[in-house]
């Protein structure tokens, strides 16, 4: 049972994400960091439900659209901007600028494969490694649709279902592959179907509703650490921008965006928590307020550390 105080928290932290997030658009805008980004709005419920069950030390691999995974798992929002800057703030001081690598195994964030797809076996081999050493801890994959259709996924699931490993796949269904229905690009657009194939259990959920989304989450992420194996889960959402930062997204018609703005998970929930009693409308105001002040002084924080020194090249080679 989601508590009132959990679904303010589930509001400040979509709304803290969302905040973030604008305020990196207008880093881009203003040519601060590259324009190579993919907006997560109008998907912030699905990080937000997820990661409230996770603990620090359980494995998170993050999806590339938005960076509510690592907002919701803890992460410095000073560091986040740092690597976008590409300067020494960064989690990984100056690598992987301009592109979401980021990384922090103090956290579980394991980061991101430079290939699409890539996710999948990493995944289930942080779940073998937990296994192995006798932990309960639970690694939690994010994946598009479009994702879904790489060969690495079935040959991950595959395995995490033989073996009965501690993974929890979610996919985020927002009804496009790049600029492709999800009908045109699968079979079966519903993707949770795929789960019976191996043997696990599958289940849908609303992914406009974070409440919704950590319920079917708990029970997930309660199964793997009982050693009981994976479970998939396809969270139903769209997001609000294109593809990438700048993609006009011409190929959706209207209407259909029209009508899944109505289904915004931070104005729903905020009206929900108001129409409830269990918040303000000045409350919610103030707690803006106070999260951009936040946001703007991890981005002032990012913008005064140094750029990273050439020897920084140079560290962290192994071959």
């Amino acid at each position: 049972m989601v508590t009132k105080e959990q679904l303010k928290g589930f509001y400040e932290m979509m709304l803290k994400i969302m905040l973030w997030e604008n305020q990196l658009l207008r880093m881009i805008d203003e040519g601060q960091v590259s324009g190579f980004y993919h907006s997560g709005r109008g998907q912030e419920a699905i990080p937000v439900g997820a990661v409230a069950n996770m603990r620090k030390d359980d494995y998170l691999m993050y999806a590339h659209r938005g960076c509510g995974y690592m907002i919701a798992k803890g992460l410095s929002m000073t560091a986040m901007y740092g690597d976008f800057l590409g300067n020494m703030a960064g989690t990984t001081r100056g690598r992987g600028a301009g592109i979401v690598h980021i990384a922090a195994p103090e956290l579980g964030i394991l980061g991101q494969s430079g290939t699409i797809g890539g996710t999948f076996p990493i995944a289930a081999g942080a779940a073998f490694a937990a296994q192995y050493k006798g932990t309960d801890q639970v690694c939690v994959c994010f994946f598009g649709d479009g994702t879904s259709n790489r060969g690495t996924f079935h040959e991950s699931m595959n395995v995490a279902a033989a073996w009965k490993l501690p993974v929890v796949w979610i996919c985020e269904n927002n009804g496009y592959a790049i600029s492709r229905t999800v009908n045109v690009m699968t079979g079966n657009p519903n993707i949770v179907d795929r789960a019976c194939g191996y043997g696990i259990p599958g289940v849908t959920v609303d992914g406009m509703d974070a409440e919704a989304v950590y319920n079917v989450v708990e029970e997930a992420v309660a199964r793997a650490r009982r050693g009981e194996g994976p479970t998939l889960i396809e969270a139903k959402t769209y997001r609000f921008a294109g593809h990438y930062y700048g993609d006009p997204a011409a190929y959706r018609p209207k209407e259909e965006v029209e009508e899944w703005l109505k289904k915004d998970p931070i104005t729903t929930l905020g009206a929900r928590l108001v129409a409830e009693g269990i918040a303000t409308q000045a409350d919610l105001e103030s707690m803006h307020e106070r999260l951009q002040k936040e946001v703007d002084a991890a981005l002032a924080e990012a913008q005064e550390a140094p750029n990273p020194p050439d020897s920084r090249m140079l560290e962290d080679l192994y071959v």
